[in-house]
């Protein structure tokens, strides 16, 4: 026979065990909001990632929407002395030295090209073209490069004049760094005469960015930001280390491209270290560009 105080006691447990799971289902909630709410960015990047190279597991891109594997050319212009993987003087991996874990290392000016395929992993539009590109550079400007321009990132299918997109240093100290966002040259320079670095129409396009603050000892986080291209009414903007220096608006040039001779070319006459390179088919917000800065542990954080 139960007794009253047996029933009190079972009557008990069940309203303890009652306040436990609620207590559960609160946390549960709590939890996935608090997911959701930092989240949010990262699931954007994340979707908006075509190309991601950590070089941690070599030279091959960690992720593409296209081509993965990373070439090397004595001559970009010469087709058939295109080889695959890094085969460039003076450009290596460093392990261990990265802004997370390995870092592409440049000790020395050399000739060649190192680069990625455009195709699939920039998402070229001949309509409405946006997007990003996002890497970090560790070096002292006016002390590890060498006479003449350079350019860490250049991206074009036919010359940093003629639709391409690039930063670059100018060619004496204190050197300039600048960005470069360039549409079709017979558009822009239809009777070209002169170097271009002396043409005021090509002068009036660049951003320079005041104070970028590079350091051989410290990483400097950069972000190329577009949109509207193709439109009549484009802009693009270069972030450093999460702030925006630059902003050129009213692009009004077109971006003509052949996407098969198209390339993301890396570290053109560059010397020092180069790290955490990656593409994205959207424009982002100063949010995801704070939120692609701070990762903790690199891009690779959004591939886990």
């Amino acid at each position: 026979m139960i007794t009253m105080r047996q029933i009190c006691i079972v009557a008990f447990v069940l309203i303890i065990f009652s306040c436990k799971e609620k207590e559960k289902q609160d946390e549960s909630v709590k939890s996935e909001s608090v997911v959701s709410t930092v989240s949010q960015e990262e699931v954007f990047l994340k979707k908006s990632l075509t190309l991601y190279s950590s070089f941690d597991n070599g030279v091959d891109a960690d992720f593409a929407a296209g081509d993965k594997k990373m070439y090397s050319t004595p001559n970009r212009k010469t087709v058939d002395s295109i080889s695959v993987g890094l085969h460039k003087e003076g450009v290596s991996i460093l392990e261990g030295k990265g802004r997370f874990g390995n870092a592409l290392e440049y000790k020395d000016k050399s000739k060649g090209y190192i680069y990625y395929q455009s195709k699939g992993n920039m998402s070229y539009n001949t309509e409405n073209w946006e997007g990003a590109i996002s890497f970090w550079l560790s070096l002292d400007p006016d002390k590890d490069l060498e006479p003449g321009y350079c350019d860490p990132i250049q991206i074009t299918d036919s010359g940093y004049n003629d639709a391409g997109f690039w930063v670059d240093f100018t060619k004496e100290n204190p050197r300039i760094f600048r960005l470069g966002v360039i549409g079709d040259r017979d558009s822009w320079n239809p009777t070209p005469e002169g170097p271009d670095n002396e043409n005021p129409d090509f002068m009036s396009q660049l951003v320079v960015v005041d104070e970028p603050g590079f350091k051989r000892e410290a990483w400097t986080h950069i972000v190329i930001n577009f949109i509207g291209l193709n439109t009549g009414d484009g802009k693009a903007a270069i972030y450093v280390n999460g702030e925006m220096k630059g902003l050129r608006k009213d692009i009004k040039d077109p971006f003509t491209w052949e996407i098969d001779k198209s390339n993301i070319y890396l570290g053109l006459s560059y010397i020092g270290l180069m790290d955490e390179v990656s593409i994205y088919n959207k424009h982002l917000s100063k949010e995801q560009i704070l939120a692609l800065y701070g990762l903790e542990n690199g891009v690779k954080t959004l591939l886990e």
